[in-house]
C-alpha cells in the first residue's frame, strides 16, 4: 500500500509539471520517447537475462508496451478530440476495468471489489465532472483505450508475477517492461512526432529528465510492485486517488481554481471505498 500511495503523490506532481512546462511546448511523442528511454536506461544495468524464460520476457515486454507505450499514445491522441476536463472525466472508468480484468485473468468474480471500484468512480466523478461537449464519442473511446491499456498492464503484471520464481528480484527483470514500451514509443515518434517541437530550455529538459527517471522509471516500477501487495479492489481504487491528489498539488503550487466542496466530497467518497477494500482484505487475511 505504501508503494501505491508514494507513487500517487509522485504522479500528482508529474501531471502538474507536464501541464506547466511541457504541454503545448514540447512534442508529446518526443516526451513519451524520452521518458521511456530514460526509464529503460535506468534499469538496463540491473538486467539479468537468465532469470526469465523467453515466454516470460516476451510477456513482460508486451505488458510494458501496453501499460506504458500504447497507453501514452492513446492518452495524448485523445486531446485532439477532447478538452482537458473531458479527458480527466473519462479516466474515472479505470478502476472498473481493473476489477473486471483481474477477475477475468484469475478466473473468478468478486462483487465486493466491483462495488468498491464503483464507489471510487463516483467519488472521482464528483471531483472532475465539468460537463461535456456535444461531439465527444471519438475522444471518449480513445480515452477508454488508454484506460484499458493501463488496467490490463497492471492486472497482467499481477498474473505474470505469479509465475516468477520466489528468488527472483524484480529490479533484475523489469528492464524488459521498459524495452517493450520503447518498442512502441520509438516508431510512434518517427511516424507521428514533430521534430521541430523539441525542448528549447534547460527547464524543459530538466522536467523531462525528472519525469523519465522518477515518474516513468521508479514510478511504474514501484506502482507495479505495489499492485502485487494489495487486493484488486484496493488497486482499482488507487487508480482514482490520483485525481484529488493532482488537484491538491495544482492548488497548492500553482493556485489553480478548484471547487473545494466537490474536492472534499469526492475525496471522502474515494476514502470510504479505500477503507472498505482494506477492511475486507484484512478480514480475508485472518
Amino acid at each position: 500500500m505504501f508503494y501505491l500511495v508514494a507513487v500517487t503523490v509522485l504522479w500528482a506532481f508529474s501531471f502538474s509539471l507536464i501541464g506547466e512546462y511541457l504541454a503545448g511546448a514540447v512534442d508529446s511523442y518526443f516526451s513519451v520517447l524520452t521518458r521511456v528511454l530514460l526509464a529503460s536506461l535506468l534499469f538496463l544495468p540491473f538486467l539479468n537475462i537468465s532469470l526469465l524464460s523467453a515466454k516470460q520476457k516476451l510477456a513482460l515486454a508486451c505488458l510494458g508496451a501496453l501499460q506504458l507505450g500504447m497507453m501514452y499514445i492513446f492518452f495524448y491522441h485523445s486531446f485532439l478530440y477532447l478538452s482537458v476536463p473531458e479527458v480527466l472525466l473519462f479516466t474515472i472508468f479505470t478502476p472498473l476495468y481493473v476489477t473486471m480484468l483481474n477477475d477475468a485473468l484469475f478466473k473468478r468474480f468478486t462483487p465486493f471489489h466491483m462495488l468498491c471500484a464503483l464507489i471510487a468512480t463516483v467519488g472521482a466523478a464528483v471531483i472532475r465532472f465539468e460537463g461535456i461537449s456535444e461531439h465527444f464519442w471519438t475522444g471518449f473511446f480513445i480515452v477508454q483505450g488508454a484506460n484499458l491499456c493501463f488496467a490490463l498492464g497492471q492486472v497482467g503484471y499481477r498474473k505474470l508475477a505469479s509465475t516468477f520464481q520466489p528468488s527472483i528480484s524484480n529490479h533484475n527483470i523489469f528492464a524488459w517492461f521498459y524495452l517493450g514500451a520503447l518498442a512502441v514509443a520509438l516508431p510512434a515518434f518517427f511516424m507521428f512526432g514533430n521534430a521541430s517541437q523539441l525542448p528549447q530550455t534547460t527547464t524543459q529538459w530538466g522536467v523531462l529528465l525528472w519525469l523519465g527517471v522518477m515518474a516513468s522509471g521508479l514510478g511504474y516500477y514501484f506502482w507495479n510492485q505495489g499492485a502485487l501487495k494489495v487486493s484488486a479492489g484496493t488497486l482499482a481504487i488507487m487508480n482514482n486517488a490520483l485525481i484529488p491528489a493532482g488537484l491538491i498539488v495544482n492548488l497548492v503550487l500553482w493556485q489553480i481554481d478548484s471547487d473545494y466542496s466537490r474536492l472534499a466530497l469526492g475525496g471522502f467518497i474515494i476514502g470510504i471505498a479505500l477503507w472498505l477494500s482494506q477492511k475486507r482484505s484484512t478480514i480475508d487475511a485472518l
